[in-house]
């Protein structure tokens, strides 16, 4: 506990001294990297060749075109335990004979978070003001306070059929970061491709933050998140009367986080996604899967009329001693599939 306060302690004190820069910020889209969905997450997140619903406002905007009926998502997920809260909720609308248009949003709080900045004790036991924070000798736990960390993404998805095997799509993705009292707003760009060379063959690709990602904080620091390209491929083959499909996922990263990666090339990063799923009649599916984080991830899924219900569970391969809390996943996705919501053309 101790520790963890004397981390946020000097990660507060840095945001106040620094003067305005603007810098490649290692990790400062880190939060929008986790995921939503529990079928791609139970699927070790490979899903951008996959993806075929409303969450393809996230995977790929390009998978939004597939969808023939309004959709709804909801995820709430328990990360790290009750550590982290996550949570996502989107809809998106068939347009025309062709298009798509989605609302994504994603929320991560972490809560309850120590404030040091007015406990410092020096040598003597006299209160220290928070300009001197260089010189505290320890902490009068009495008078520290609280604080939460709050990631919000909005995603707006535009996706189109160009041709019966080949969708393109864009996201306007907007940023909201508050940490304390300082607070930190972006913009960024994310196109994707979907590609079916021949029947159950499925191609992907996104590049996300394609323009480069900038993140201005009202400290006057402005951190840029540099381009993601996710490569993916899926298939389907028939199997015990049901479908089954692997998947792969291949993120190519330019942030030089090196030993961080599963390999690099110099600031080149590689990290891999394996997916599995099991689908039998679309009355339910069982997943498994192997992420970037080098977490397992196994899950379900049920098929009601118009409602999907999705479960993941992961675990981080340490030992019993210093791993971290399971994460747990739930999902929800309502299809208005009626006549009257179909699109035009079906």
């Amino acid at each position: 506990m101790k520790r963890l306060i004397l981390v946020f302690s000097f990660f507060i004190f840095t945001f106040t001294s620094i003067q305005s820069q603007t810098v490649i910020g290692k990790y400062a889209g880190e939060f929008l990297a986790i995921g939503v969905g529990g079928r791609a997450l139970a699927m070790g997140s490979a899903h951008t060749a996959v993806v075929n619903d409303v969450t393809a406002g996230y995977w790929n905007p390009a998978g939004l075109a597939r969808i023939n009926y309004p959709q709804f998502s909801l995820m709430h997920e328990e990360h790290f335990g009750s550590l982290i809260n996550y949570n996502y909720g989107a809809v998106a609308i068939p347009y025309g004979t062709d298009m798509s248009f989605g609302l994504s949003i994603v929320r991560l709080s972490i809560d309850g978070i120590p404030d040091t900045r007015d406990a410092g004790l020096d040598v003597n036991g006299v209160p220290i003001s928070r300009d001197n924070y260089q010189n505290f000798a320890r902490l009068d736990y009495s008078r520290i306070s609280e604080f939460s960390n709050t990631d919000w993404a909005l995603y707006l998805t535009f996706a189109k059929r160009h041709t019966d095997n080949f969708y393109w799509g864009a996201n306007v993705k907007i940023i909201r970061r508050d940490l304390a009292e300082y607070g930190a707003t972006g913009i960024g760009f994310d196109v994707g491709a979907f590609y079916m060379p021949f029947d159950d063959l499925y191609l992907g690709a996104n590049i996300q933050d394609v323009t480069t990602t900038l993140v201005a904080w009202s400290t006057g620091r402005n951190e840029l998140i540099t381009p993601t390209a996710k490569i993916g491929a899926a298939y389907q083959f028939n199997f015990l009367g049901g479908r089954i499909m692997p998947a792969l996922d291949l993120d190519l990263r330019f942030e030089n986080r090196k030993f961080a990666s599963m390999f690099n090339v110099g600031p080149v990063s590689f990290d891999l996604h394996a997916g599995f799923e099991y689908n039998y009649k679309n009355i339910f599916a069982v997943r498994a899967g192997y992420n970037d984080v080098k977490q397992f991830t196994v899950g379900a899924g049920i098929y009601l009329p118009k409602l999907q219900i999705d479960y993941s569970f992961a675990r981080f391969s340490q030992s019993e001693a210093d791993r971290l809390p399971d994460s747990h996943r739930i999902s929800l996705i309502l299809t208005l599939e009626e006549p009257k919501f179909m699109r035009d053309g079906n």
